[in-house]
């Protein structure tokens, strides 16, 4: 028994003593293995002070056939930067769609809380033979939305080529007619009156886009309407 219990002394002894094992360093290639930081993310962007103008509009709005910043809400942009007025406009020109499409999409625009909508949709619908009065209840529905979010609206009017018939003609073109009267809007009857009767440069080959240069001129004539709104 006394045999033991030296033996248990001996080993308590032995294991207080033992100094205690300290982690080794890490050797150089550990340390080099360890990942840098993650940069910082960059500062969010200041959110655009400016009033916003929204083109709700198809593929004379998007730019179709041009190159990027040759639409012409591109052109809006640039006159109203050179004239030091505090306006942005937002292209929501979808090339083909219709006032069906539209609809679908008013939220997109009511999102960015417009001061001014130019609604510039309908020669899809009238291309395709859609009924009018299909046509109308969408454009009306657009519109009562965008004064419900407190915007102005600007309707840009379309017209058809001859092979249409007068009286489809007639009828497409007075819904807008109508409706700018019934809800007291800025009217711009055809959006590109100021280029149809110039020459072929400010019109593609396929006879209805604009070109960069047609852009430009659709860009004043859309601001001329639009003026009172913009004081």
């Amino acid at each position: 028994m006394r045999y033991f219990f030296f033996l248990a002394l001996a080993l308590l002894t032995c294991a207080c003593s033992r100094p205690r094992e300290t982690p080794a360093a890490p050797s150089d290639d550990s340390r080099s293995a360890v990942p840098p930081p993650e940069p910082a993310p960059p500062p969010a962007a200041a959110p655009d002070p400016r009033k916003v103008i929204a083109v709700f509009g198809d593929s004379i709005s998007a730019g179709y056939g041009l190159s990027q910043g040759q639409s012409f809400p591109d052109d809006m942009q640039k006159d109203l930067d050179a004239d030091h007025r505090s306006f942005h406009v937002v292209n929501l020109g979808i090339s083909g769609d219709t006032t069906d499409g539209g609809v679908s999409r008013i939220d997109s625009a009511t999102s960015l809380h417009p001061a001014i909508v130019l609604l510039e949709l309908g020669g899809n619908d009238g291309l395709r033979g859609m009924p009018v009065t299909a046509t109308r209840a969408n454009l009306e529905k657009m519109i009562v939305a965008f004064q419900g979010a407190r915007a102005k609206v600007v309707l840009a009017g379309m017209t058809l080529p001859p092979n249409y018939g007068p009286d489809y003609i007639r009828d497409f073109q007075q819904i807008y007619t109508d409706l700018a009267a019934k809800y007291k809007l800025i009217l711009i009857p055809f959006l590109m009156q100021d280029i149809i009767t110039r020459d072929l440069r400010y019109i593609q080959g396929d006879g209805i886009h604009p070109t960069a240069a047609g852009s430009e001129i659709i860009a004043h004539t859309v601001l001329h309407a639009m003026n009172p709104l913009l004081r």
